[in-house]
């Protein structure tokens, strides 16, 4: 029984070490899946297509604290979307600042605004006019685990106030201008690496 009690304490003090400590910044990557409308439909169309709403973010962070702390990023973000039938893209920077907390070992909760740049938006074979708002403002939250310099966390986006891009369609027998709302709404899954 002590035999027992000692290796667990050894797993859980090894386990505990890996977890990442102090300040500091980093480099991240990943992808983010876009959703238009509801989870459940967009499930769906992801099952039969999955590259359909998939696009990728690379970025830069910081991490003020350890326990509780503060982390800034700034994210360059391109993201895809399915209406239809018709993709569109955007570009835009993101400047998530999550405020966290660790609960046990390596994992750690975190949530915070995020505040979005849109760089361009592309509907193909449709002209589109300029977004509504440049300027947007979402909420993040999520988990991830650090092991030692690497850190791998899955969270959600969605932006607080709708933001819309007006298009022509292309086809003939529909004149009346349409509305995309651009507001982020996104699940997110991110490597990072501490420097």
């Amino acid at each position: 029984m002590r035999k027992t009690i000692l290796l667990a304490i050894f797993a859980l003090a090894s386990f505990t070490s890996f977890a990442q400590i102090g300040p500091g910044f980093g480099i991240k990557a990943g992808l983010n899946y876009s959703a238009n409308g509801d989870y459940f439909n967009s499930a769906e169309n992801a099952y039969e297509d999955p590259s359909r709403n998939m696009g990728y973010h690379i970025g830069i962070f910081g991490k003020i604290g350890n326990r509780l702390y503060v982390r800034p990023e700034l994210v360059y973000t391109k993201t895809k979307s399915d209406y239809d039938g018709d993709k569109f893209d955007m570009s835009k920077l993101d400047l998530p600042v999550l405020v966290g907390a660790k609960v046990i070992g390596p994992l750690h909760i975190f949530a915070g605004p995020a505040f979005q740049y849109i760089l361009d938006t592309e509907f193909e074979g449709i002209t589109t006019e300029d977004v509504e708002n440049d300027f947007t403002v979402g909420f993040n939250f999520g988990a991830g685990v650090n092991l030692g310099k690497f850190g791998i966390d899955l969270r959600y986006e969605r932006g607080f106030n709708s933001n819309e891009v007006n298009f022509i369609s292309t086809n003939i027998t529909d004149l009346q201008p349409n509305r995309v709302d651009t507001r982020p709404d996104q699940i997110i899954v991110s490597l990072s690496l501490n420097l």
